[in-house]
């Protein structure tokens, strides 16, 4: 049974629930991580997530999103997913937007995250879990910002939220991936 952390509005724990009982019509906030994973070739490895998904299932999005269990380490946290859900490891990884935050619905199911953003560098190619990931693309950073400026491109929300943030950054491995 995974488990998420709850969060009050400014951040802090509040408990632990039942991923699977948590998101609906209104989720309660907790905490989340989204990473967007880039290979020496100056590419981002885009996922589309899984149709069995119960949150924004067949969507287009960055590299992997997960959830830290309780007392996990966040860096832990998205290592373990990017292992788990892509067969992928990072030989960089660090947060890059520690604030972001966002709430977003779609057939009646909110998400409603703290939710840090993380950039990697990511060595071998993926080998995604069909539970976890419809399909993965390797994308430029042109053609992703495109498809966040487009709201009918499939591209998830928060993405699309976090694109302009991320290119305000002046990040080495962000500044590989746009050219």
């Amino acid at each position: 049974m995974e488990q998420v952390v709850l969060l009050d509005d400014d951040g802090n724990p509040v408990g632990v629930a039942d991923k699977a009982t948590v998101h609906g019509a209104t989720t309660p906030r907790h905490l989340a991580f989204s990473c967007y994973g880039v290979d020496d070739d100056g590419r981002l490895l885009v996922t589309r997530r899984a149709r069995g998904k119960a949150t924004f299932p067949l969507v287009w999005t960055n590299t992997c999103c997960g959830h830290p269990a309780p007392g996990e380490d966040m860096a832990d946290a998205v290592r373990r997913r990017l292992s788990r859900e892509l067969g992928l490891r990072a030989t960089e990884l660090r947060m890059v937007l520690p604030h972001f935050s966002y709430r977003a619905s779609q057939d009646g199911v909110e998400e409603n995250e703290l939710c840090p953003v993380f950039v990697a560098r990511l060595t071998g190619e993926p080998d995604p879990r069909p539970d976890e990931v419809e399909d993965v693309q390797w994308w430029s950073w042109e053609r992703f910002r495109t498809a966040a400026d487009d709201p009918e491109s499939g591209l998830s929300p928060w993405a699309r939220m976090q694109v302009p943030l991320l290119d305000a950054l002046d990040d080495p491995l962000l500044a590989g991936v746009r050219g």
